[in-house]
């Protein structure tokens, strides 16, 4: 699974009366296509699959891959935390050509280590697809430990991670112990940089629907050895980070896409929209633009 530097985890966009607005995903497809994203994840949290059922989610993953027609890897989201619900979710995504899929830990019931290899181990023998797995303990309120996903990274089609925990000793723990083959990404935007600095693979991100370009020009100066270079950007974009985290996701991403004339519509409950003025992504946007020469 060739998921590139740069995966972007793609909203859904709706229409004012809350509909899945197909006309709007053809326009952020092309433009995240058009703007440093490596492969899209769909039905993902930035997706708000939550609120989605599973008719609207399947005609959602069948669509996107019908637009983007093979130009990069399409990721469906078919975590569940029911392991049945899941293996279903996951047949029905490769039925509607799919490129690979992402598998959440299991929100809820709070399955121990053993549950989890289990759980994951038994969606990846019911499918031929390549895997990336997804811990963020933050939503999850568990924590899959470095030798959770060093066992499971033997299992032949569960070929990545998704690294939301924050924990960078933990992070490097997984990278140490896993093989060349098996990639990690940081799930945190404002981790990109430090994940790539203890071998990491990139970012599945949010913050490039609006970044992008100078997130792939971040990881090349990295890549290329230029570290002074590569550390002034990430501090240039690391205050545009915080600013599309500062209410529930993707509620400010949804805000800076409008802002930045790209409209996906608002959100569905329980998340609400957020003021037509936000002070603070506003203040961090003019400052990413004061600073924005230092990505030409």
């Amino acid at each position: 699974m060739e998921l590139g530097h740069i995966s972007t985890a793609m909203v859904t966009p709706f229409s004012e009366t809350g509909a899945i607005d197909y006309d709007k995903t053809d326009a952020i497809i092309e433009h995240l296509i058009n703007n440093g994203t490596d492969s899209l994840v769909v039905c993902g949290t930035t997706g708000e699959s939550p609120t989605l059922t599973t008719k609207e989610q399947l005609e959602f993953i069948q669509y996107t891959v019908r637009k983007v027609d093979k130009r990069i890897p399409v990721i469906a989201g078919t975590g569940s935390n029911a392991t049945a619900e899941a293996i279903n979710m996951t047949k029905k995504a490769t039925q509607a050509g799919a490129d690979g899929i992402m598998l959440v830990a299991p929100y809820y019931n709070r399955p121990d280590q053993k549950g989890l290899y289990a759980h994951f181990s038994q969606i990846a023998a019911e499918t031929v697809l390549p895997i990336l797995l997804y811990n963020i303990p933050g939503r999850s309120v568990i924590n899959m430990l470095p030798e959770t996903v060093i066992a499971l990274s033997k299992v032949k089609n569960i070929r990545a991670m998704k690294e939301a925990s924050g924990d960078l000793e933990q992070i490097a723990d997984i990278i140490d112990g896993t093989d060349e083959g098996f990639a990690v990404y940081s799930g945190d935007d404002g981790m990109t940089l430090p994940i790539l600095a203890i071998g990491g693979n990139g970012i599945v991100s949010v913050a490039s629907h609006v970044v992008g370009n100078e997130m792939q020009k971040m990881i090349r100066s990295f890549k290329e050895g230029k570290l002074a270079e590569a550390a002034a950007m990430h501090r240039t974009l690391l205050p545009l980070f915080r600013a599309l985290f500062s209410a529930p996701s993707p509620v400010p991403l949804k805000y800076a896409l409008r802002k930045n004339g790209l409209d996906v519509g608002g959100v569905r409950l329980p998340l609400v929209g957020i003021d037509e003025e936000n002070e603070l992504f506003d203040q961090a946007l003019a400052r990413f633009i004061n600073q924005q020469h230092i990505f030409t």
